[in-house]
């Protein structure tokens, strides 16, 4: 059989020999698609995890010779997303000349610099502490993969023997050692006194397989993956049952999320003790086999073994002991317990660090948990973004398949403690952290917007995601919901119909956004609707429909948002859409012009009654915001117009000539308005009216 016919069960096969004819001879494009396809099957190897490459020859723009050149993976990349321009491109004999200056263990880190002087290519990106592990293997293309079946059998006891027997003497065993320099030279010898084998096998740590063609080696890769999760199978419940068998019985699907929604955010406010977190919640099968087994007692102290598993959820989670049926609505005892636990979790962190530190050792980081666990419900993650706190997740539930593997053919092995606070506190490690941008004036921020698929709250939604928050939005539409959500990536942007007029839904709504980012920092009430009549023709229903949305509706969803902004602690904004219209009375308006005065009023009385807890309430009155407003859709164009005795195409130059600046206001100014109030700028400010005009005296606030 080819290898071209071959299936697997455990991997996706997604190798396109079409696509391959397309790239033909250009080495680095097959390295790439080979990296990306790699990385798109989490069985493979995690997000950022792992490292490929490939050599070729280049004319040296020097000396004018052919001369060999590496293309790997550069510091921090992901292979899944890898492009060209996250390659580093570097001579080979240079890096194998830096076997003549390499002084011994003690001296690893200073290597690391000395990359710099083997680039060829000046666009590449910084080397990473892989490089000369795939410049000293004599092979073109090399993949080093962290696949969870391989990382199980590297991590368990008796990983070297079962390494050797089952793969037949092809893949050879090297001992667990950081990443660097030193184990390069190991991975090199290992070639040398074992010629014609297919692999490496890491302990501890990962895979390291190669051949002389991209497509060769993704399906030498693939194969030796496919083999170590057949034996794993074959072994799960061999000789006891999965993890101990189960201790804990899952709650019910809905259930188990209604109390992660209820207890997310009170997690995230002490996640967030040293610095605002993100969170993430899962209930998979495999999270919930592991997390209700009778051995998770004992495995969840041990940690994980692969260093880009601890690096991402610190060396071990905090597993909560509350009954998965607890009524939560005593926030207080829950509080009272979570409290206690996560103070203790801190000490633990902090003799950790203390015991394991070294002279030069970076200042200790933040000594809360990242990987919450609660039997019977599921797994939260904390991290500084959403998409951290995911991968957070998806690492841990690695380690979780590593364990679920060592345990079956074997017994699982931790890394030692001074080995992971060797790397999670590595120079070199903390090196790449100074060097991650900046963060965005909202990161770690969550909000949370009404009537966000309409014009204004689109453009607020718009401006806070790229001001670096989560933004959930809410609308009525579910048709202009799914298409307002869809112009977001998936760890930026979501959201659920809600008519702000119906507790039920406000309630499943405040779940959502608990459930998915883990609480809430900012609430922008902006659903509305808007009837211009003149009080004969303003009907009871019209009366109360606009009562209900505008003043009822910014009511019931501030008080949902204030109880979730309770159980975190950490203060946070309310920012009302109300109206010009709330201060100036026009005529045909009394229906309208009386629930945004209540909005406003509302606005200052919740201020005063918030503010001691570091809630900020304000108020953003916009004035004839024409482009993209549903508000203007139906009839409240043409009764505005019927009332200032003018066409409804002459409405927008009308409203710009009226204002003192004669300014046409857009949905993009009311968002920057939004944003002022929350950037930071203002964060002693509440009680405000920040009007968006373009100047009508009758509506100065003073």
């Amino acid at each position: 059989m080819s290898v071209a016919e071959k299936t697997f069960k455990h991997v996706d096969y997604l190798w396109d020999h079409k696509k391959e004819k397309e790239l033909g001879d250009d080495q680095v494009a097959l390295l790439l698609y080979r990296s990306n396809i790699l990385g798109a099957d989490l069985r493979i190897t995690n997000y950022g995890g792992g490292n490929t490459s490939c050599k070729t020859m280049e004319k040296d723009p020097l000396s004018g010779k052919e001369t060999e050149i590496m293309w790997i993976k550069g510091s921090g990349g992901d292979i899944g997303t890898l492009t060209r321009s996250g390659l580093a491109g570097l001579y080979q004999d240079k890096l194998h000349a830096l076997k003549n200056v390499y002084r011994g263990l003690e001296f690893e880190d200073e290597m690391v610099e000395l990359f710099n002087h083997c680039i060829y290519d000046l666009d590449s990106k910084a080397p990473s502490i892989d490089t000369p592990l795939h410049a000293f293997l004599p092979f073109k293309h090399i993949d080093h993969l962290h696949p969870d079946a391989a990382i199980a059998i590297a991590a368990s006891k008796e990983g070297e023997k079962i390494t050797e027997e089952l793969f037949e003497g092809q893949i050879a065993w090297v001992p667990w050692q950081r990443p660097g320099f030193d184990i390069a030279l190991k991975l090199e010898k290992a070639v040398k006194d074992n010629p014609g084998i297919r692999g490496i096998m890491l302990g501890g740590h990962g895979l390291f397989t190669w051949a002389d063609t991209s497509y060769e080696c993704y399906v030498n890769s693939l194969e030796i993956i496919e083999k170590a999760s057949q034996y794993l199978e074959e072994n799960y419940g061999k000789k006891r049952p999965v993890f101990g068998g189960q201790k804990v019985k899952a709650l019910a699907p809905e259930a188990r999320k209604d109390q992660a929604a209820i207890l997310a955010p009170l997690l995230r406010g002490l996640a967030s003790s040293y610095n605002r977190m993100i969170g993430h919640f899962t209930d998979n099968e495999s999270v919930l086999e592991y997390i209700n087994s009778n051995d998770l007692e004992k495995l969840a102290p041990l940690g994980t073994s692969c260093p880009d598993h601890f690096l991402r959820t610190k060396i071990r989670p905090l597993v909560l002991d509350i009954p998965a049926d607890k009524d939560l609505n005593d926030t207080s005892s829950i509080k009272e317990y979570l409290e206690k636990e996560f103070q203790k979790y801190r000490e633990y962190y902090t003799k950790y660090y203390e015991d394991h530190k070294r002279d030069n050792s970076p200042a200790m980081r933040d000594s809360n948990p990242v990987v919450i666990i609660w039997p019977g419900v599921g797994m939260f993650t904390y991290a500084k973004n959403k998409q951290t706190a995911r991968v957070a997740s998806e690492f841990y539930l690695n380690a979780i398949n590593v364990m679920k593997g060592a345990e079956a053919i074997s017994e699982y092995v931790a890394l030692p403690l001074q080995e992971a606070f060797d790397i999670e506190y590595w120079l070199l490690e903390e090196a790449k952290l100074q060097r991650m941008p900046k963060e965005k004036p909202l990161s770690r921020k969550i909000a949370l917007v009404t009537g966000g698929a309409g014009g204004i709250g689109k453009a607020i939604a718009d401006r806070l995601a790229k001001e670096g928050a989560c933004v959930f939005i809410t609308d009525i539409s579910k048709e202009r919901l799914d298409e307002a959500v869809a112009t977001y990536d998936k760890d930026t942007g979501h959201g659920v119909v809600m008519d702000v007029s119906k507790a039920d839904q406000i309630t499943s709504a405040t779940k959502a956004v608990s459930l998915k980012f883990g609480g809430l920092d900012i609430v922008v009430n902006c659903a509305g609707l808007a009837i211009s009549k003149p009080i004969s023709e303003t009907t009871d229903e019209e009366w109360d429909l606009l009562q209900n949305v505008l003043v009822k509706g910014q009511f019931a969803v501030s008080r949902a948002a204030v109880e979730v902004l309770r159980k975190q602690n950490k203060g946070g904004d309310i920012i009302n859409i109300a109206s010009k219209n709330a201060l100036v009375s026009g005529p045909n308006n009394v229906g309208y012009g009386t629930a945004k005065a209540a909005q406003v009023h509302m606005s200052r009385l919740l201020a005063a009654e918030l503010g001691p807890e570091k809630i900020r309430v304000n108020v953003v009155n916009p004035d004839a915001v024409i482009e993209g407003s549903k508000i203007w859709e139906g009839g409240w164009a043409a009764g505005r117009a019927k009332a200032y005795g003018i066409k409804v195409e002459e409405l927008p130059a009308f409203y710009a000539k009226r204002t003192i600046m004669n300014e046409i206001i857009s949905t993009d100014d009311i968002a920057s308005a939004v944003f002022a109030f929350v950037g930071g700028d203002l964060s002693k400010s509440t009680g405000n009216i920040l009007n968006v005009d373009g100047g009508v005296a009758a509506a100065f606030v003073r």
